[in-house]
């Protein structure tokens, strides 16, 4: 409680890789480290002697913590050599706040499969796929014999929230930076079978005529103290980040939820940052950004969104299972430092 970005910053983050029948009988690539790969992908900024350093400046609790060194995996400068043809990357954005826009550096559109927590209906293919802290991406990755790619990160799209990149507060906020993320080397390929079904799941189609009833999460913080001198801490913090002019009570129950209902969370950005939005114990599909359609990686069941700022988007889900009067679930920001702040509310399925 109030530690996470520390824990996780320290390793405490990981992977969970689930397959079923359904997912088997596509055939596509599942050796795990041949080619199926995971990505787990991070910054840090080390001191001169090696160790982590964490919380040095004041931006680091109100931007969210951002390194200098990405990492994948663990390592820094990382490649890896690919042996088939077709390569599964599953990516997980593993960064305490850093938003990452990934793309190809020889422009090849990437070829998405699947989301935070399924596959997707369809596979789709954009040049450009943007993840938040917490947020997942399956992509299939096509590669000749005796090539390097690089996995790029790029700036924010020119639309992400209304704003250029590196409009929001003075360019402190935003991806502006180009640079590479993991390259992509091969030798002699093995032959690989790169056809791929038209369709592959089929996900739940909640409508919002089902929505027993809409409820509305508005991410808040109190912009005082930015560009005073001296550092802040958790304790000067407190208060000044939440949900709904709430922050996080380990007493307080802010939500209940009935049991079997479906529902429309609208979760609405009144801040000039980007926010992760993350749910606990259920997944749900998101129905619109401002009203306008979900990006196509963004289609599948998920359980994390990014809400540009000043923006708002509706997610709607069914709460089928897991009733517990008792102990709740907890919803929040997947920026860390601004969940140890206090942007995090708890709800109860009843």
């Amino acid at each position: 409680m109030g530690r996470t970005g520390e824990q996780v910053l320290r390793g405490l983050a990981g992977l969970f890789l689930i397959e079923d029948e359904e997912s088997l009988s596509f055939h596509l690539p599942s050796q795990y480290g041949v080619d199926d790969i995971p990505l787990v992908i991070q910054d840090r900024r080390f001191n001169r002697d090696g160790s982590f350093d964490y919380m040095s400046a004041m931006p680091d609790i109100m931007m969210g913590y951002k390194g200098n060194v990405i990492l994948v995996n663990g390592t820094v400068d990382p490649h890896v050599v690919l042996r088939r043809q077709r390569t599964r990357l599953r990516i997980l954005n593993g960064s305490n706040s850093r938003i990452y826009t990934l793309g190809r550096d020889d422009g090849t559109q990437l070829l998405v499969i699947g989301s935070d927590c399924s596959l997707l209906e369809r596979p789709a293919r954009q040049r450009r796929v943007r993840l938040g802290p917490g947020e997942r991406v399956e992509l299939l990755v096509d590669l000749q014999s005796n090539r390097a790619v690089q996995l790029m990160s790029y700036p924010d799209p020119v639309n992400a929230g209304g704003m250029g990149p590196g409009m929001m507060m003075g360019g402190m906020a935003g991806n502006t930076e180009t640079f590479p993320i993991i390259e992509l080397r091969t030798m002699e390929l093995e032959t690989a079978n790169l056809t791929l079904p038209e369709r592959l799941i089929e996900l739940p189609n909640w409508t919002p005529g089902q929505a027993a009833r809409t409820r509305t999460f508005t991410l808040n913080m109190a912009m005082m103290g930015m560009g005073m001198g001296g550092m802040m801490d958790r304790r000067t913090m407190d208060g000044l980040m939440g949900i709904n002019g709430y922050s996080m009570s380990k007493s307080r129950i802010n939500e209940e939820v009935p049991l079997g209902s479906i529902e429309i969370w609208e979760i609405r950005n009144a801040t000039p940052l980007a926010h992760s939005f993350h749910i606990h114990d259920i997944q749900f599909r998101v129905l619109d950004r401002d009203g306008n359609p979900p990006l196509p990686n963004e289609r599948g069941l998920k359980d994390t969104v990014l809400v540009d700022p000043r923006s708002a988007v509706r997610v709607i889900t069914e709460f089928a299972d897991f009733a517990d009067p008792t102990h709740p679930y907890m919803y929040h920001c997947h920026i860390l430092e601004h969940e140890d702040a206090g942007m995090m509310g708890q709800f109860v399925v009843v």
